[in-house]
């Protein structure tokens, strides 16, 4: 089988029992041993526990094929790895840190619940910087995971071992999550498709980050976008909120005509940080692109934050998250971390109340943008290219209270969509000089998933990038 079909093929196999499980996950576990020592992208994974799960499913197909194969969930066999920060009954969850045990968690996140409903056999964990606070996926408890298509080079973060997972054909798709770009940038990064749910529209346990976190996978292909955000998505009445109901089904929006569209180029980093060359020339091209496909695509200046919001949010609200973060031992902490804790023990509630409270104000006035200046907005997804691995890392523990200038044009343009909650994708339109993927990043209005996913389908048709792998790992 090809190691870089995309999971519902693979699912459709399965039904029409022309791959079975087994034979899928012995694909997957065979690169895994082969790759994943140059990658590092996983960080624990129970072969003989996803070998006995493939089996199970096989049998399954068995008795169903004498019954109705439409009985079987729609993901039915096909492998998915969980990021480190996500807790899985009896599987470890370290949060890529030394300050956290390797103990079996006793508890199941919704998001995997709702993907073990859909069929998915869960295989490892991905690796993640310590406590995803970090925007590449450096760590000293597991290492850094390396870029598929440059060793030398970062895979992005945080969810950066998800990322290079399926650039490398590890796995057809992976779990991911974003607090602040964490499946845009290594999906920009590693030459895949990262969709960043709008705020609720996947639930979680407990909103991270003053509800800045989503839930969320990342792909090669758009059709496993939207197939996987039906399957996550669907709603939890335990959760404090969730987003409205989809009009349809997300993956009725492939191949649906959404009509023209008013889309707004931006290329200037809100953060006021140079943007590389090759990242606008990317945006440009995806520009062109949507041009050609009938869009009406024109410069837009949108407003952003205030820098005491932004400050707000960095040196209040992360910190005090990564205060109260679930450390075992926080003094193992990576450096740059404890800085932080201890930054955040110096403030009192009411600095964090403020600062919530502007940032939910200011809001208001960015997401109005969308729908009276523009629909789309096209931005660059980073403002440079993937970083050489550990040079954030060591920028971090060097100087943890300083300006930590390329994390921040990393996260200049995705952060944003956190804040405000609103739902974003990156897709891989362009290669840079050197060979590396450099993403393009659509932000939608509130909720309206839907419309990025029309427009991304529409671009994949047209740039074909599902067929671009890296030579280092040939399938």
């Amino acid at each position: 089988m090809d190691p870089y079909s995309s999971a519902t093929a693979l699912a459709a196999a399965v039904r029409r029992r022309e791959l079975s499980p087994v034979e899928i996950a012995d694909t997957y576990l065979d690169r895994i041993a082969r790759y994943d020592p140059e990658l590092a992208a996983f960080t624990w994974l129970d072969a003989d526990a996803v070998r006995a799960a493939a089996r199970r499913a096989e049998r399954q197909v068995v008795e169903a094929a004498r019954e109705d194969l439409a009985v079987l969930p729609p993901f039915h066999g096909v492998p998915i790895p969980v990021k480190e920060l996500t807790q899985v009954e009896g599987q470890p969850a370290t949060y890529g840190s030394h300050g956290v045990d390797d103990r079996p968690r006793t508890l199941t996140e919704p998001v995997v619940r709702r993907l073990l409903d859909a069929g998915f056999l869960l295989m490892g964990r991905t690796n993640s910087p310590d406590m995803g606070l970090l925007s590449t996926t450096d760590n000293s408890r597991f290492g850094s995971t390396r870029n598929p298509w440059d060793p030398e080079r970062t895979s992005g973060g945080s969810s950066g071992g998800a990322a290079a997972a399926v650039a490398a054909g590890l796995a057809p798709v992976a779990h991911a999550n974003d607090g602040g770009g964490s499946i845009r940038m290594p999906s920009s990064a590693c030459g895949l498709v990262g969709l960043k749910a709008g705020r609720g529209r996947v639930p979680q346990r407990i909103p991270g980050w003053e509800h800045a976190t989503v839930e969320g996978a990342i792909t090669r292909t758009v059709r496993d976008a939207a197939a996987l955000l039906d399957v996550m998505s669907v709603p939890d009445r335990l959760a404090m909120y969730h987003a409205p109901a989809p009009e349809r089904p997300f993956a009725d929006e492939h191949g649906r005509d959404g009509g023209r569209l008013r889309i707004g180029l931006l290329t200037e980093a809100p953060t006021g940080m140079p943007v590389a060359p090759e990242c606008v020339a990317a945006a440009e091209h995806t520009g062109r692109l949507l041009t050609a496909l009938g869009h009406d695509v024109f410069p837009a200046a949108p407003s952003f934050f205030s820098e005491r919001a932004i400050v707000g949010y960095t040196q209040t609200v992360l910190d005090a998250a990564l205060w109260a973060a679930p450390y075992d031992r926080p003094e193992l902490a990576e450096p740059h971390l404890r800085f932080r804790m201890e930054r955040a023990a110096g403030k009192h509630s009411g600095e964090y109340t403020r600062a919530a409270a502007l940032l939910a104000e200011e809001s208001r006035a960015v997401r109005a943008q969308w729908g009276r200046d523009f629909d789309l907005l096209l931005t660059p997804t980073m403002a440079c290219p993937p970083p050489p691995v550990d040079a954030l890392l060591k920028e971090a523990n060097d100087d943890p209270g300083g300006p930590r200038a390329t994390e921040t044009r990393m996260i200049s343009f995705t952060a944003v969509c956190n804040i405000t909650g609103l739902p974003a994708v990156s897709l891989p339109t362009h290669t840079s000089a050197e060979g590396l993927p450099i993403g393009s990043q659509l932000v939608a209005g509130p909720w309206d998933e839907a419309a990025l996913l029309r427009v991304a389908a529409e671009l994949e048709l047209l740039d074909g990038w599902p067929d671009r792998r890296p030579a280092r790992f040939p399938g």
